[in-house]
């Protein structure tokens, strides 16, 4: 693949480039060694990491950055579980400090029982943090207007939900989803709700330019080949964005070709004449098939009986 073609398929978010379309979560695993081996099978080369899951004040602990590759990918610090604009900002921060990242996920959750966005809160995080040199991807929920607001509060990009988080509904509203890439410029990517490797080609198949998981991934009877699985759907949905899809049309289009036909008799309705016409031919006995010329096959046809 030339560097073109691969900058075109690439992913970048601020200063980031990456080459996979998916990024994916690191937590629910059974063992961090199910999580090395879906991460590796998803072909991911970024993967989340909720600083409040990491011990910083005891790095002499297992932890999960043990099972990650950190040549090869890069670490998405996640502020989940932070309830208020002021708790994410000093996550955000927290991770930073312990050489994390200044890329941070941002969440700030509005209602426990459905982890959905607190957009008020998020929009003002997400202004504290730009300002800090934070590269900011925020969860929002499916607004356009509010995505036009992180894009212009600094986000470099916007992650709208397609279901709630962990539910694996699936894309809920695609509708809205286009309308947030009609509204922003930044990159859209997917994220909550995906169950699926159908849900996954849809979104890329919208025109997302990617998608993050992790329940759909972990949650599954086996990870390692739903990672692998979603690895495919994500670039099988966006080469099919890319070709285009055909149009869609309210009746039947034959895509074979009706030249060759052998025609009726003089006087005689066709073959793909309406029901009635066909019906009545029927009826008097004067339907039949007829061979085609120089082994053209059997054509359904008219014929008058003798």
């Amino acid at each position: 693949m030339s560097d073109e073609k691969k900058r075109a398929a690439s992913l970048r978010i601020g200063d980031t480039v990456l080459g996979s379309r998916l990024i994916v979560g690191t937590g629910k695993y059974a063992t961090f060694q199910v999580m090395r081996e879906a991460i590796e099978a998803s072909g991911a080369d970024m993967v989340t990491v909720a600083v409040r899951r990491i011990k910083l004040d005891r790095p002499q602990e297992e932890s999960l950055l043990d099972y990650l590759d950190r040549d090869r990918i890069t670490l998405l610090p996640n502020t989940a579980g932070c309830y208020t604009a002021e708790e994410a900002v000093r996550t955000a921060a927290l991770g930073r400090e312990a050489g994390l990242s200044n890329l941070v996920k941002l969440e700030v959750i509005g209602d426990q029982r459905t982890l959905l966005p607190d957009t008020e809160a998020l929009l003002h995080a997400t202004r504290l943090l730009v300002k800090d040199g934070f590269v900011v991807l925020p969860y929002t929920n499916d607004d356009p207007i509010m995505a036009k607001k992180l894009q212009d509060a600094g986000a470099a990009c916007v992650m709208p939900l397609a279901a709630p988080i962990g539910s694996g509904q699936g894309i809920l509203n695609p509708l809205a989803i286009r309308f947030i890439l009609e509204a922003v410029s930044v990159p859209v990517i997917v994220y909550a709700g995906v169950g699926t490797a159908s849900d996954a080609a849809v979104a890329m198949e919208l025109g997302a330019e990617g998608v993050l998981m992790n329940t759909a991934i972990a949650g599954a009877q086996d990870p390692v080949k739903m990672a692998r699985a979603m690895r495919l759907a994500i670039e099988a949905g966006r080469l099919a964005y890319e070709a285009g899809r055909m149009s869609k049309q309210s009746y039947a289009g034959a895509s074979s070709p009706t030249e060759g036909l052998v025609p009726p008799p003089a006087g005689q309705p066709e073959a793909g004449s309406s029901p009635q016409t066909m019906l009545k031919a029927e009826a008097t006995g004067t339907a039949c098939l007829r061979q085609a010329p120089a082994g053209g096959g059997i054509v359904a046809g008219l014929a008058r009986t003798a």
